[in-house]
């Protein structure tokens, strides 16, 4: 139940970011309609910096996901290779019940 609530963490995150990032490009859109000159170039910036800050994050959960991924694929692996034979076991057993609930319908 930790892992669950942990890995959803830098996804929560991640949807705050985009979250926040849609409302102030909403606002700096409308605020930049009526703008020209120094005032549109501000908001241009603040755009840009908005921008940024979300493919920082973005970059961020990617790198987390794929650590996360070859540490899953690690552990996978070395539970394989130090239990064949219960590997086996399972596989077989697995495709038994998907067998048995196929031929069912």
């Amino acid at each position: 139940m930790a892992r669950k609530a942990a890995a959803s963490e830098p996804q929560d995150k991640l949807l705050e970011e985009f979250q926040t990032l849609v409302g102030e490009t909403e606002k700096l859109l409308q605020q930049s309609a009526s703008v020209v000159g120094e005032q549109g170039d501000e908001l241009r910036d603040k755009l840009r910096e908005s921008i940024g800050r979300a493919r920082d994050t973005l970059n961020n959960a990617e790198q987390a996901l794929t650590q996360r991924g070859k540490a899953a694929l690690d552990a996978t692996e070395g539970y394989v290779q130090s239990h064949p034979w219960q590997t086996i076991g399972f596989s077989a057993a697995i495709g038994l019940l998907l067998g048995l609930l196929i031929s069912r319908r």
